[in-house]
């Protein structure tokens, strides 16, 4: 082989790994063994562990005993094509992490035996999803809370108006009962007042937000209060632009995280822990639908804890109204911050397993445009 092949062919070998060191994907090939040969940056990433270190492991070794994805490459080695599989469980036995992944696995014809596989994480397309059912739900709940504002409150103030005057002539055994008609009728008052929270549509002026004074003033109200014996770890980004948003409605969505976190940790005495961060994560990017709009959410907010957990059957839930972990909660808190992230064009999204419930919240960051727009119209989807 002449010199200027040679030089061409190592050419061709540094484009392709540039090529797929860009995909945002992990890449992994195998060699007929199991033994991972080669891998991109994504992968690595993915795996938490350094290229030098995946080549002295096994696929099996990757990924949980009886993984689809070892199927996956049996099935490709012995019929020869390409084969795909979608939504796919995917844990790491390294990280402990559970991924939902798209599975595309071929056969690598200039290597017989060898397989590639990648690896598609479906966590942005269902945050997008599942964002845009926590707004329906929320909608669903301002409709409830406008019936209920005209239609509860007010034959309720003629129930317990009636109850106190039979109060005054009852006896003692009665006087207990109206007593508890006059407690009821409150308790449902109150209830209705929180929902009515969720039917105010009014503009809401916004503009630069530095987010860490904001979580700092989160902290300072927790450690005053219901955190004073949890630990509190920061993570931030001391460069991260500000968050186009309102600064108070931003102080309720952490205050209301981190109130769950503390209540979650609760249990754990002097080894709680609250753990917030932030971030800058240039490649998220959502399509809205029904328009030809994108919307850019740089910006990453997380607060995460050391508690049990969010049950299984709970998770997809989670921002819904009404559903809750706690015994004595009425499930509005996380669907009030559901819907103020949201009607800052926003996401919210949350990953648990025990000892590690993580709440992360994406936003669009200020860019010096709009600010005063974004104040007196609906927000990005909604109409």
């Amino acid at each position: 082989m002449s010199v200027t092949a040679i030089h061409q062919t190592e050419v061709h070998a540094g484009d392709s790994e540039t090529m797929l060191n860009a995909l945002p994907h992990p890449v992994l090939m195998i060699a007929p063994d199991g033994k991972i040969v080669d891998a991109n940056m994504a992968a690595e990433s993915f795996f938490e562990i350094s290229l030098p270190l995946l080549r002295r492991q096994s696929i099996a070794e990757l990924v949980p005993f009886g993984s689809p994805l070892l199927a996956l490459i049996d099935q490709v080695r012995r019929a020869g094509t390409p084969v795909n599989e979608y939504k796919v469980d995917l844990g790491t036995p390294r990280t402990g992490t559970e991924h939902q992944v798209d599975l595309h696995v071929a056969p690598l014809p200039e290597r017989p035996g060898h397989i590639v596989a990648m690896l598609q994480e479906r966590t942005m397309a269902d945050k997008m999803d599942r964002q845009f059912t926590h707004r329906s739900a929320a909608r669903s709940v301002i409709a409830l809370a406008a019936m209920l504002a005209h239609e509860i409150k007010n034959p309720l103030s003629g129930i317990r108006g009636a109850a106190q005057l039979l109060e005054q002539s009852a006896g003692p055994d009665d006087r207990t009962l109206t007593r508890l008609i006059c407690d009821e009728a409150d308790r449902i008052v109150t209830l209705v007042d929180r929902m009515e929270v969720f039917g105010d549509e009014r503009p809401v002026p916004r503009g630069p937000v530095n987010i860490h004074s904001v979580l700092d003033h989160v902290k300072r109200l927790a450690q005053s209060g219901f955190a004073r014996n949890v630990r509190f770890v920061e993570d931030y980004d001391p460069s991260l632009p500000p968050v186009l948003a309102n600064q108070d409605q931003l102080i309720q969505v952490f205050l209301n995280l981190v109130k769950n976190a503390a209540e979650a940790v609760a249990d754990l005495g002097h080894e709680g822990e609250i753990h917030l961060s932030t971030a800058f994560r240039p490649g998220v990017r959502l399509s809205l639908p029904g328009t030809k709009a994108r919307v850019t959410l740089p910006l990453e907010f997380c607060v995460r804890d050391n508690g049990s957990g969010v049950p299984e059957d709970l998770l997809p839930h989670l921002f819904e109204p009404f559903v809750t972990t706690k015994p004595s909660g009425r499930g509005l808190g996380l669907a009030l911050v559901a819907k103020i992230v949201g009607d800052h064009g926003g996401v919210i999204e949350c990953e648990s397993q025990p000892r590690k419930t993580v709440f992360r919240v994406l936003m669009p960051m200020f860019n010096g445009e709009g600010a005063q727009k974004a104040s007196s119209r609906n927000p990005p989807g909604e109409r």
